[in-house]
């Protein structure tokens, strides 16, 4: 990290860290789309306005503020607009409907709500006032103004709960994330230094600004002073042009955004996809190693893949003077301030090289969660946070996560890491995509399921076949699958496209 980064990163809130950015480079853009750009100056000028704006409105230092918006510069400008007030802000990804956005209203009691109006054929304000949601307003194109002379002093503090975020919902409700301004620069911090840009570089944000990524994202291009090209709605190839007019050299966003990319540079081998790309990178979901090997390859780019969730933003980071086989194989390296612990079954920490529960501890990891009693059982005694990841950290403090606790299939006793499977099935030239799940089966327990998408102009797999190559990559026998399904699409949310596993247990369990 460059000095001066080092040194906005000690901001203390999130509307001091724009400022400070804006002082130093004013003319420089930080948002890019389409055809318009707004200045590192313009954000903090026109969030100042739009602050008044609001205040106006009624919104004071704690109010909470709820808003679902794409993923567009003004998303932002209301963002920091709110971070400028000391309000309490809760996002929410506008694809959700009425379940989630309703819960998220109720639970975090907002009492204005921001959304786009009709976007992409839904009416999220109709939504809204269905929902008797309170202090409803559009923000898609015009966002209130007024004079900022009228405004009180900036938040002070930086380690006040203004930021409630919000888990994915499966099967049950989602859990309400509680986020400081600190917690949140400490997150962007760690991917910027992990990444080593700089300021001739250009970035993009291809997932919801909802995601705790929007932030996370954002903090980087303030600390180092470049811009981002911003995606409303991302697609491949449609989104290709964009990339190439604006020069973006780093890009990504989860594994499923390195695998679209891969496949439109496999459409013309010859050509550079992104003649500027030098850098893939993005986190959230497994990255098996073959996806980094072929990206590298074919693509002729560095590919960083980090671990981070909605409670803590960035964890670890790969960075690009890694070796190779730490890139394919680790999640990379903590930053300074962030501890990882693996612990046993009673909560012991293991050494070097065991398996283990992931545990966190630093200042990006969140305050805890909205209900109280969430919170009480998401940190042990010593406050550090329960992930539900399992892993082991190597002698050189890369982590190697080997899976989600209730991703570890128990057949006949023996435990069984789906995520070791899945990279190894990732390898096969017949695989486009896989999951494996574990199955309820009345003799075993649970029964391992290998659930396939299929690599373009493959007509048919069979699991013979399957077995048959694991078996030659030397998987154990009792590890191999037991039933194989093969999906045109395997089901994702819509975020960082993660696979939604909780949906292939629901559709392949025996009735």
């Amino acid at each position: 990290m460059t000095d001066t980064a080092h040194a906005l990163g000690d901001s203390r809130t999130l509307w001091e860290l724009v400022e400070r950015r804006a002082a130093l480079t004013p003319d420089r853009p930080v948002f890019l789309q389409g055809e318009r750009a707004l200045t590192f100056g313009g954000l903090r000028d026109r969030a100042e306005r739009v602050a008044a704006g609001l205040y106006e409105r009624g919104v004071r230092p704690g109010t909470v503020v709820a808003w679902q918006l794409p993923t567009r510069i003004e998303t932002a400008v209301l963002t920091f607009a709110l971070a400028r007030l000391g309000a309490v802000q809760t996002p929410v990804i506008p694809f959700y409907r009425d379940r989630e956005v309703g819960f998220a209203l109720r639970e975090s009691k907002a009492e204005f709500f921001a959304t786009p109006g009709v976007w992409r054929g839904f009416d999220h304000t109709e939504m809204a006032r269905r929902l008797g949601a309170k202090g409803v307003f559009e923000a898609y194109e015009d966002l209130p103004e007024a004079d900022p002379s009228r405004l009180p002093a900036p938040p002070a503090s930086g380690t006040d709960v203004r930021w409630i975020y919000w888990t994915s919902g499966t099967t049950s409700d989602p859990k309400g994330v509680l986020h400081t301004d600190r917690s949140l620069i400490a997150g962007g911090s760690c991917l910027a230094h992990a990444l080593r840009l700089s300021e001739s570089d250009v970035g993009s944000m291809a997932f919801p600004y909802a995601h705790i990524a929007g932030p996370d994202y954002t903090v980087m291009l303030l600390l180092y002073g470049f811009p981002a090209v911003l995606f409303e709605q991302f697609a491949l190839p449609d989104a290709l042009g964009e990339y190439r007019r604006h020069g973006v050299t780093v890009a990504g966003g989860s594994t499923a955004f390195y695998s679209m990319f891969l496949a439109e540079q496999r459409k013309d081998p010859d050509r550079k996809v992104i003649p500027t790309l030098r850098l893939l990178a993005g986190g959230g979901a497994p990255k098996p190693p073959e996806v980094y090997h072929s990206v590298v390859r074919e693509m002729e780019v560095q590919l960083t893949h980090g671990y981070g969730m909605t409670e803590v933003p960035m964890i670890t980071m790969g960075a690009p003077d890694d070796t190779a086989e730490n890139l394919a194989t680790t999640e990379g390296r903590p930053p300074e301030g962030m501890e990882i612990r693996i612990v046993d079954e009673d909560g012991r920490p293991v050494p070097a090289g065991v398996d283990g529960a992931v545990r966190l501890r630093g200042e990006a990891v969140c305050q805890g969660y909205l209900d109280p009693a969430q919170s009480a059982d998401a940190f042990d005694a010593d406050g550090f946070l329960v992930t539900g990841d399992l892993g082991h950290v190597l002698p050189t403090g890369h982590l190697v996560l080997t899976g989600r606790a209730k991703d570890i299939i128990i057949r006949k006793g023996e435990n069984i890491s789906a995520k070791e499977i899945e990279d190894l099935l990732h390898a096969h030239p017949a695989v486009q995509e896989a999951a494996v799940v574990g199955l309820p089966d009345p003799e075993r327990g649970e029964r391992v399921c290998a659930v396939l998408e299929l690599a373009p102009g493959v007509a048919e797999l069979t699991l013979a076949e399957v077995t048959d190559y694991l078996r030659g990559e030397g998987l154990s026998t009792f590890k191999l699958p037991e039933q194989l399904e093969i999906l045109d699409a395997l089901p994702r949310n819509e975020t960082l496209r993660k696979v939604l596993k909780y949906k292939l247990r629901e559709r392949y369990a025996p009735r």
